[in-house]
C-alpha cells in the first residue's frame, strides 16, 4: 500500500509540475503579466510560507518536490509581476478600439498606439 501511495504522490507531483510549465514559459517569453492578480500571487506566496512549516515536518518525498516547485513558481510569478506586470509594454501592437460618438450616435473606430500612450504617461484603455 505504501508503494501505491508513493507512486500516486509522485505521479501527481509530476502532473502538477508539467501543468504549470506553459504558464511560466508564456510569462517569461511575453513578460505580460497584466492578466494576473497581485492578490492571488501574493496569497500564494504567503500560503507557501505557511505550508512550508508542515512540509519540513514530513519525510522527503513527492510533497517536497511539489512544494519546492510551487515555491519557485509562485516566487517567479511574484518577481515577474512586480517587475513587468504593472506597466504597459512598449513593443505591444497597435490596438483598435470602437467608441460611440455622443453627438451623432454613430460608431467610429479610433486607433491609438499603446507605445505613444506609455511614453506620454497617459493611461490607455
Amino acid at each position: 500500500m505504501h508503494q501505491l501511495a508513493l507512486f500516486a504522490g509522485s505521479a501527481a507531483a509530476a502532473i502538477f509540475i508539467v501543468s504549470q510549465l506553459p504558464m511560466l514559459i508564456k510569462a517569461r517569453r511575453t513578460k505580460n503579466l497584466t492578466s494576473y492578480s497581485f492578490a492571488n500571487i501574493g496569497l500564494a506566496n504567503v500560503g507557501n510560507a505557511l505550508y512550508a512549516v508542515y512540509v519540513f515536518q514530513v519525510p522527503i518525498g513527492p510533497v517536497w518536490a511539489t512544494h519546492g516547485f510551487n515555491v519557485t513558481t509562485s516566487g517567479l510569478m511574484l518577481f515577474w509581476y512586480l517587475r513587468y506586470g504593472r506597466r504597459p509594454r512598449l513593443d505591444e501592437p497597435v490596438r483598435t478600439d470602437l467608441h460611440l460618438s455622443s453627438s451623432a450616435g454613430e460608431a467610429r473606430v479610433e486607433r491609438f498606439d499603446r507605445r505613444e500612450s506609455a511614453l506620454s504617461g497617459t493611461r490607455c484603455g
